[in-house]
């Protein structure tokens, strides 16, 4: 089945459709807009042509174009199976600058992160909480585009907590409670594991990590501080490097 180029030639490697896309619930499939214009023009679907294809939230399979138009596209699914399983992992993410938070969010959906909590933190700047990327349709979108690269269809849990206090005292310690619960924290001794089978809560904190009044309360919570070493990474760094010791589970 073919590869599709997303817009700004991003390489995608399936075509998510939403149920309300589907024509009465059959089978048949109608997209439009965007997606529908560079199927035609960028991709040159015709009729006949097979896509890998998926349902936002349900099973994956294959696509055939029946026609398209000036602004839509319609296609006929077939499911042939579930999506990959979720990694048992539970992120909580200090919030991110903006630009970052895009690649962020993409790595999260990309690598089957389970459930993800946006939360603030002393060091997150205030200008971050008025960024538009916070609405939640640009959020999904930024989650949609991990699934594409990863040929996945379930976007992975989120919720975002704007107080650091509230969220560390009322959520954390159930979200710790009956699983590994780990802190990433530069002045830890001891390593990360590396085993993805195990549920887990990994905690990152923001550029500078977090105050010792907030890595105290993560403790608190149950939260064990963690190392990938004498270096001090980037956030953005952090979170890729602590992913991808999660990835692959023991043999």
């Amino acid at each position: 089945m073919s590869t599709i180029c997303g817009p700004a030639e991003r390489t995608v490697n399936i075509l998510l459709f939403s149920p309300e896309e589907r024509i009465a619930g059959s089978a048949r499939i109608r997209l439009s807009g965007t997606r529908a214009r560079h199927l035609r023009d960028v991709f040159g679907a015709t009729p006949g042509k097979q896509l890998r294809a998926g349902e936002i939230g349900g099973d994956i399979g294959e696509a055939t174009l029946e026609s398209l138009d000036s602004d839509s596209v319609t296609l006929h699914f077939r499911a042939q199976h579930a999506p990959p399983a979720k990694r048992p992992l539970t992120v909580v993410l200090a919030l991110p600058r903006p630009k970052m938070l895009r690649r962020m969010l993409r790595t999260v959906a990309e690598t089957g992160v389970r459930d993800l909590h946006l939360v603030n933190a002393r060091r997150v700047e205030k200008s971050y909480w008025q960024s538009g990327l916070l609405d939640t349709a640009t959020l999904e979108q930024y989650l949609l585009s991990g699934l594409e690269q990863s040929i996945d269809s379930v976007l992975p849990a989120l919720q975002v907590h704007r107080g650091f206090r509230p969220f560390a005292e009322d959520h954390l310690p159930a979200l710790a409670r009956g699983r590994r619960a780990l802190l990433a924290h530069p002045a830890a001794t001891r390593p990360c594991p590396a085993d993805g089978d195990t549920e887990t809560l990994l905690m990152i904190g923001p550029e500078g990590g977090f105050i010792d009044y907030e890595a105290s309360l993560a403790l608190r919570a149950g939260l064990l501080p963690v190392s990938l070493g004498s270096r001090i990474l980037r956030a953005e760094t952090a979170l890729t490097a602590l992913l991808g010791r999660f990835l692959v589970a023991p043999r």
